[in-house]
């Protein structure tokens, strides 16, 4: 016997949320998520137009955090404060939304290039270059690239280190590897 509909997007958000990270977002339907919540595929689409509409929201309030970083990025007019900013900021952010990164792993690109999603591309872009100390050093730009992979990476897996104790080391390690801005 089918459970009755969902009575809130919560419940659609946690199941899609949990088929995403088994799944992943493409390994996913929208019938995978009703059945996971006990449903009919209708009872989802009456909450949420599309499968993209519920990763929006799942996703919403992380982009708005590194919306928030993009900005404090902006603001800051040496490269050596903006490496920092970026660096502290999205470690931060990293940290606290583990669980949503965990969920995109691998699909980062194809994610790009959804139009709710695409203009992450450019923050991402601006992210990188405050990391990289805005040098146009390819030495520079690799490991910015290496370290923001590697920390959005790391975060995801390993769920069982406490929050303060990851982010100590992940900013220990973005210490040691990038190279100091003059």
């Amino acid at each position: 016997m089918a459970r009755p509909a969902p009575q809130t997007h919560g419940e659609i958000l946690a199941a899609a949320a949990k088929r995403f990270a088994v799944t992943g977002y493409r390994g996913t339907s929208l019938q995978d998520i009703a059945s996971e919540v006990g449903c009919s595929k209708a009872a989802v689409l009456y909450h949420f137009a599309n499968k993209e509409a519920i990763l929006t929201e799942l996703m919403a309030p992380a982009i708005e955090v590194l919306r928030a970083l993009d900005e404090r990025i902006a603001a800051q007019p040496e490269p050596a404060s903006a490496q920092r900013v970026a660096a502290e900021g999205f470690v931060d952010l990293a940290v606290r939304f583990r669980g949503e990164i965990a969920l995109l792993r691998g699909e980062f690109p194809e994610l790009l290039q959804q139009p709710d999603f695409a203009h992450i591309q450019q923050i991402s872009e601006r992210l990188l270059a405050a990391l990289a100390g805005r040098s146009e050093r390819a030495s520079a730009r690799i490991a910015a690239f290496v370290l923001l992979a590697g920390i959005a990476e790391t975060c995801g897996e390993f769920s069982d280190v406490a929050d303060e104790e990851l982010r100590d080391a992940l900013l220990a390690l973005l210490r040691r590897a990038l190279a100091p801005v003059h």
